[in-house]
């Protein structure tokens, strides 16, 4: 039995075998047509990997990208946006980077929980900015006087809050002001058109010092083929490029040219389907559970891949335990409240970019768990 101690990857990774996994917020449902002609495209991309440069690969995987999510001011010139296996991977670099320099981060209360740890892990301290002063007014000047750095997640997982445009100005003003850096956990700003505006012209207006990490593996069912793509200011301060060399030495030009692609798809109409596909999920778990006594949805306004559900009389904990019994998990939310686990005592969290089926039937697994107390 895994402990409430253990971290949420590992309680992810106990679902991974399950035809019923409703608990990592990774991409698993059904490919649309569009992307099967993709996936049957695969031996093409392969034999472009090998002919083309990689560079020039990668720049149009980082175009296609960042151009369907309406971040056109991003930085394009080499080296400014690195690409990595993963978001976790681009997180441990920059967190290695600012340990450099850095002692304590005011970091977003609840998120999800690798930040906190890989920042930890790094020797950084940690202060807890719970987000409605965040969405709120200006950040309290004590606060950015004892820190080096802000860590926001927007969209946030698993609350689903987006930092808004007029908030993110005000915000990298404030860092300015203080000279600290502003960094953003972008990784599921595919789902919520509120977070499309340019962040990166935002950020180079403010004057600030700033770094965002980007997630490609959220939004398309590509059996975790991904890239992190990592994104500093050009007077950013830290080793980041050398911590990115210790590390890794590139992605796979395969993977840049699949991102590519289903960029491209998403651009024509994917991106479109799946914000009303995840609409229609969502849908369902709230019609499956809305009428239980004591159930309740903490976020009304998400349009992320993930919800959260509330629920009164037992834990997480314990609701993940009875649902093991048949085969279904979930991710219990105590650990999302990295700086005080009670406040997500009583919450799960439902990934809703899976098929239809395998979700209706979780989620009816699941109210009847609810239902038995």
């Amino acid at each position: 039995m895994l402990q409430s101690k253990g971290n949420l990857t590992q309680w992810e990774f106990l679902a991974l075998n399950s035809e019923l996994n409703i608990a990592d917020g990774h991409a698993r449902q059904a490919l649309s047509p569009g992307q099967t002609k993709i996936v049957d495209e695969l031996p093409l991309l392969f034999a472009e990997g090998e002919r083309r440069p990689v560079e020039q690969i990668e720049q149009e995987a980082h175009e296609a990208y960042f151009t369907l999510l309406g971040q056109h001011s991003y930085p394009a010139e080499h080296g400014r946006v690195m690409s990595c296996y993963s978001s976790s991977v681009a997180m441990e670099i920059l967190s290695r980077a600012l340990a450099a320099e850095v002692e304590t981060v005011a970091l977003v209360h609840p998120t999800f929980d690798n930040i906190a740890d890989l920042l930890r892990g790094n020797g950084l301290r940690l202060l807890p900015v719970a987000e409605d002063p965040l969405h709120g007014e200006d950040l309290p000047r004590e606060l950015l006087a004892s820190v080096g750095c802000v860590f926001v997640t927007t969209p946030n997982n698993p609350t689903g809050r987006v930092l808004g445009e007029d908030r993110l100005r005000r915000l990298a003003e404030q860092c300015a002001e203080h000279d600290i850096i502003l960094a953003l956990d972008t990784s599921f700003r595919g789902f919520d058109p509120r977070a499309h505006y340019d962040h990166y012209a935002v950020l180079d207006a403010s004057g600030c010092r700033w770094a965002v990490i980007e997630d490609t593996g959220k939004l398309w069912p590509t059996l975790d083929l991904k890239a992190g793509l990592l994104v500093g200011s050009e007077h950013l301060g830290l080793p980041v490029e050398k911590i990115y060399s210790d590390i890794l030495l590139g992605v796979s030009p395969l993977i840049l040219a699949l991102i590519r692609r289903f960029a491209e798809d998403a651009a024509s109409g994917g991106l479109a389907e799946l914000h009303e596909f995840i609409a229609g999920n969502r849908a369902v778990v709230r019609a499956a559970l809305a009428d239980l006594p004591g159930v309740d949805f903490p976020d009304p306004d998400s349009r992320t891949s993930v919800e959260r559900v509330r629920f009164s009389g037992r834990t997480g904990t314990e609701v993940w335990e009875a649902l093991q019994e048949h085969n279904v998990f979930a991710l219990p939310c105590r650990q999302f409240h990295w700086a005080d686990p009670a406040e997500g005592d009583r919450m799960l969290r439902i990934a809703l970019a899976r098929s239809r089926e395998p979700l209706t039937e979780s989620v009816r697994l699941l109210a009847a768990v609810l239902e038995s107390r």
